[in-house]
């Protein structure tokens, strides 16, 4: 048992002197050892910040899809030459329909607004019906929303957006006040809730300038049918049997007309987002990685320079009795020294970048610890093969070849 206790002591002996040596030599060639260092702290800088950021992103936009109404179908429907579209009685039957919670169309148009001399075009109105407010109880910032009577109606009234209001109503209260959208008079009974999130949600979800009845939108624009609709489920847990439920619906409504409609889950865009970011953040941190590999082309020339500086100290050691292995142990702790201060600073780094970025674009800030355990341990393998060469290049020197040179 002693033989065993006494090569272990000797070779943690071993390890702590090598230790020591190669921090004393880092130490002793700082603007080397930090221009070296510096191309791996980039490299991992670089790739730790892109993944965090991007994951922040895909956390962003999934909380951008429950706010916009996860667990929601979109059916877009461009009909066949018997019926190219729903009408108010369809949207009935539909939000009839098992675990349907509500129906809200899709009418969208673009009119030229004026007031009192003011005139603005290219305003961008959405048609919705009473339970876009149900969906969305942060819509109205005052005033009212619009109802089932302005459905019927087909009544001009609308609510505007802070825009809008800024530039037909500064300085006066709209509510209650006259609008001509596309020359015709509507009632302002609504201010639209401001929207000062510039996050990936609301960019996602979009906003329009004035929402007006959707019988009205449909009045403006002239058509008689409405060519898409969100169907909100009250369970989302039975998005599946909905979709069913919905396609047979639909498929009886078109005479079982091929490509009349199209449902659209959010679930299903979701999903295609953030196979789409993972392939994004995959190609980003490949390209990242380059700057590693650069890095450790930089640790390699540094030991390779190390090795030639320091032939004489190593014809020495071997001369006294050092092994070809500690020589090259001792060479390759430097290596893996100079890389793992490289990448450690560089996950530092990257967090803080990471963090600053996810500040500004205001989406969530999620630290990714399968990025930081990718940079630290691409760190450590690239000190390890780019510090391997040098070493055994150390390790093979002749003793008396190395002592000619003194």
């Amino acid at each position: 048992m002693i033989h065993p206790i006494r090569s272990l002591v000797a070779g943690v002996s071993m390890f702590r002197e090598s230790l020591s040596m190669a921090i004393a030599n880092i130490a002793a060639n700082k603007l080397r050892s930090f221009l070296t260092i510096l191309g791996i702290m980039i490299g991992v800088t670089a790739v730790i910040a892109l993944i965090t950021t991007i994951s922040g992103v895909s956390a962003s936009i999934s909380d951008s899809f429950t706010s916009m109404g996860a667990g929601s179908l979109t059916v877009s429907t461009p009909g066949s030459d018997l019926k190219s579209g729903l009408s108010s009685a369809d949207l009935d039957d539909i939000a009839a329909l098992d675990n349907v919670q509500g129906v809200t169309p899709s009418v969208s148009l673009s009119v030229k607004a004026a007031r009192n001399g003011v005139t603005e075009s290219g305003l961008s109105v959405s048609g919705v019906n009473e339970f876009y407010f149900v969906n969305k109880p942060d819509t109205v910032e005052s005033g009212r929303a619009i109802n089932p009577i302005d459905i019927e109606d087909m009544s001009r009234v609308c609510l505007i957006g802070r825009d809008v209001m800024d530039s037909f109503f500064y300085g006066v209260n709209p509510i209650g006040q006259t609008i001509y959208l596309n020359a015709m008079r509507f009632t302002v009974v609504g201010i639209l809730a401001e929207n000062t999130d510039s996050s990936i949600a609301s960019i996602l979800s979009g906003s329009a300038d004035i929402l007006m009845p959707y019988t009205t939108a449909m009045k403006i624009n002239g058509q008689s049918l409405i060519g898409g609709i969100t169907v909100y489920m009250s369970d989302a847990d039975a998005s599946d049997s909905v979709k069913a439920d919905l396609e047979e619906h639909l498929d009886a409504l078109f005479s079982f007309e091929d490509d009349t409609y199209t449902i659209t889950t959010m679930d299903s865009i979701e999903s295609t987002m953030d196979s789409m970011l993972s392939m994004m953040s995959a190609l980003l941190a490949g390209i990242a990685s380059i700057a590693l590999v650069v890095g450790g082309i930089g640790i390699m020339n540094m030991m390779l320079t190390s090795v030639t500086e320091r032939t004489v100290e190593i014809g020495l050691k071997k001369a006294i009795g050092a092994e070809p292995g500690q020589i090259q142990i001792q060479f390759l702790i430097e290596s893996f020294l100079l890389s793992m201060i490289g990448g450690v600073t560089g996950v530092v780094l990257g967090l803080i970048v990471s963090a600053l970025m996810c500040s500004v674009m205001g989406t969530t800030f999620a630290i990714s610890y399968g990025a930081i355990a990718l940079g630290v341990g691409f760190s450590a393998a690239v000190g390890i093969i780019f510090g391997w060469s040098p070493a055994r290049k150390a390790s093979k020197l002749s003793p008396i070849d190395a002592l000619r040179r003194m």
